[in-house]
């Protein structure tokens, strides 16, 4: 049966967005309790320079800011070791980032986003990373932010220093830590952070092209050039398979385990997916959003039709995950047992992203009887 039959409203949003010009295609994956329901990709790759690109649900998509759950498991890792602690001083382990108002930031405030930096061009992906994150530490606060009271979402500056202080304890390259310790043990294999050049070369046509909106029409952007394949950015350059995004989740869902392995234990997926920021204006997102460490945390509570990035209308209070940048979303619902990742290879805007995934994912939740809940 194909997914136009099993889940045929929900595809017709999609077919919608492409009518619209929103998107050309969208790659869907959704399981609950562990059972496949969606793998495909409904729509095109549309074309580059006259040359239609390929799309299906091997592409290589990239997820952006959807990706950072990915860099929060591995600083929570850190966490259950022992080897950091959520309410230290990002300081302790960065020394230079203590100046300018930042020496009482803690990773809590980091993974949360009540840290405040002042917006900075941090040069990613042409400059090298040493250089990025020296950025990020002579970056001063936001005027007149209260460090942990405050809410401002961060989508990059943080991360890197989130992605250094990684870095610094385990002894090799945040790509490298999050390729080898969460990745791959997941059976994500065509999961990346950063992607080495011959990899890319070898993927070729899989790379999924991103298109922006532009005077009504959908122009590619340069996010699947292979420069910027290989530059890191632990906060945004995460890319492979929505269905690969969605066993990230799935992992979450069966606490901390897949497979064989404990990627992180059930108590620090807890600990990571409760609420630590709740019920703050985020100056950022210009509502109000809660969080978990690394997480957002359902926020209908405070608007079902205009929360940024939510999860539709019917997902449980218990739902968390994060979206990028009008193009993506993965979420793990515990309530219902289910598993989203969605990516779009078209940035619209937000209104117009908003729109599309919140009608999405409502009818979503409907069609799988879970509008009631």
């Amino acid at each position: 049966m194909s997914l136009a039959d099993r889940l045929p409203r929900t595809v017709q949003t999609i077919l919608n967005g492409v009518e619209k010009g929103w998107h050309h295609g969208i790659q869907l994956y959704v399981s609950r309790n562990g059972e496949t329901i969606a793998d495909d990709a409904i729509g095109t790759g549309g074309e580059v320079d006259g040359k239609p690109r390929p799309f299906d649900s091997r592409t290589l998509m990239l997820w952006l800011s959807s990706g950072k759950p990915v860099t929060a498991v591995a600083v929570m890792r850190l966490v259950e070791r022992g080897l950091v602690d959520l309410d230290t001083a990002a300081a302790e382990y960065v020394p230079e980032f203590g100046t300018r108002g930042k020496e009482r930031i803690t990773l809590r405030h980091l993974l949360t986003h009540t840290a405040g930096l002042e917006p900075v061009l941090s040069g990613w992906p042409h400059q090298p990373w040493d250089s990025i994150v020296q950025r990020v530490c002579e970056a001063g606060i936001q005027d007149g932010f209260v460090v942990g009271e405050s809410a401002a979402y961060d989508p990059a500056r943080t991360w890197f220093l989130l992605g250094e202080i990684v870095r610094r304890i385990e002894g090799r390259d945040i790509e490298h830590v999050v390729r080898e310790e969460i990745l791959e043990p997941l059976g994500m294999t065509d999961s990346w952070m950063a992607i080495p050049k011959q990899i890319h070369r070898a993927y070729g046509d899989r790379i999924g092209v991103m298109y922006s909106v532009k005077d009504g029409s959908l122009h590619a952007t340069h996010g699947h050039q292979e420069d910027v394949c290989r530059a890191p950015s632990p906060g945004g350059s995460c890319r492979g398979p929505a269905r690969e995004l969605g066993r990230f989740y799935e992992m979450l869902l069966a606490g901390g385990r897949a497979g064989e392995r404990q990627i992180l234990a059930p108590e620090t997926v807890t600990l990571m997916t409760q609420r630590h920021r709740e019920d703050r204006f985020d100056q950022t997102f210009k509502h109000r959003v809660d969080f978990g460490l690394g997480v957002i945390v359902n926020s209908n509570r405070y608007g079902p039709d205009t929360v940024p990035y939510g999860f539709g209308r019917h997902s449980s209070d218990r739902a968390f995950g994060h979206g990028g940048a009008q193009s993506s979303i993965g979420f793990a619902d515990p309530t219902h047992g289910l598993a989203v990742a969605a990516v779009a290879n078209g940035c619209p805007g937000e209104p117009a992203h908003n729109k599309r995934f919140r009608i999405m994912l409502t009818t979503l939740y409907e069609e799988l009887g879970l509008s009631g809940a």
